[in-house]
């Protein structure tokens, strides 16, 4: 499988398990801003190689899910800013344009130094 994109969790905001319930992760770089900062898992920002698609696979740590759609900006607030929302509702539409939609799965709180993959399937 080919690697769109890959990171590693540096930081997790103190306030990140707010979101488990909602089924939900933010992701930002480090630049985050310190009110947002919080509530982030913090990235490193890196390249995308290709295109973010439905049915491409997010591996988080030793978890995969599989992605049900994608956002019209999300490649492009990854790859400049880090920042996008990654939802696990199996929504086919997406909400909001910085949002990638994944199979509804329980989650986990990752661990910083947890690296958070896209494979092409």
């Amino acid at each position: 499988m080919q690697t769109v994109y890959q990171t590693k969790i540096n930081q997790l905001g103190p306030s990140v398990s707010d979101f488990l319930g909602d089924k939900m992760f933010i992701l930002f770089g480090a630049n985050a801003p310190s009110e947002l900062a919080d509530y982030c898992l913090l990235i490193d920002v890196n390249e995308i190689n290709g295109e973010i698609e439905k049915d491409d696979i997010l591996v988080l740590g030793n978890q995969q899910y599989t992605i049900t759609s994608v956002g019209d900006v999300v490649k492009k607030n990854l790859g400049s800013l880090g920042h996008i929302t990654l939802k696990f509702n199996g929504s086919e539409t997406a909400e909001l344009p910085g949002t990638i939609h994944l199979e509804e799965r329980d989650i986990q709180m990752p661990q910083a130094g947890t690296t958070l993959q896209i494979l092409k399937k």
